[in-house]
């Protein structure tokens, strides 16, 4: 199972903001719609061993997690807007510690980094971190942020995990998505 798990800094955490204005009223909600589509979709077709958490710390009720698991996710299409709303409609759920299902193979609950990384052993996604095509065994969870870095309380947080990077340019989260989906897929069947 291939798990990414992004940080959304700024993104809503409840279910009122406005489906026309994803980048600014939402919070870069936008970009994290492209990191679901991008964790998912293949050509004609959803990727089935994927997980995708999106850590969301913005106003007006932080920290809230959104759960997407591809094995079970229904409804999910390949654009921006109608990734939103299934957001927008999980957000909108009155959410505990625990996950609760929004929609089918969609999950929210009212918890952030610090509860996801108790979960997870991670592999964060670092301009300075080792070339992905160099490390012989790849974690299968994968941390990244939005377009801001993280925070200097979220690098606490992570601490001394393994970092990685796969390309000597700064990408935004959606493209280093799809660079990693690109190694795995290579390494599963033999092309070096």
């Amino acid at each position: 199972m291939r798990r990414f798990a992004v940080i959304g800094h700024l993104a809503k955490t409840d279910g009122t903001f406005p489906l026309d204005d994803l980048p600014g009223s939402a919070g870069r909600m936008d970009l994290l719609c492209r990191c679901v589509q991008t964790a998912f979709f293949l050509s004609h077709t959803l990727r089935r061993d994927v997980e995708c958490y999106l850590i969301l710390c913005g106003a007006p009720v932080p920290p809230k997690t959104i759960l997407i698991k591809g094995d079970e996710v229904r409804y999910l299409n390949p654009d921006e807007r109608s990734t939103a709303a299934l957001l927008r409609k999980a957000l909108a759920l009155p959410a505990g510690r625990e996950f609760r299902q929004s929609t089918t193979g969609i999950y929210i609950r009212a918890a952030g980094l610090e509860a996801f990384l108790t979960e997870h052993q991670i592999a964060l996604a670092d301009e300075g971190g080792e070339d992905l095509r160099h490390i012989p065994t790849i974690p299968m969870t994968f941390l990244l942020s939005d377009h801001l870095n993280l925070t200097d309380e979220e690098r606490a947080l992570v601490g001394d995990c393994p970092r990685f990077s796969v390309s000597p340019r700064s990408l935004h989260a959606d493209h280093v998505i799809t660079l990693i989906h690109n190694e795995l897929d290579r390494r599963d069947v033999g092309w070096t």
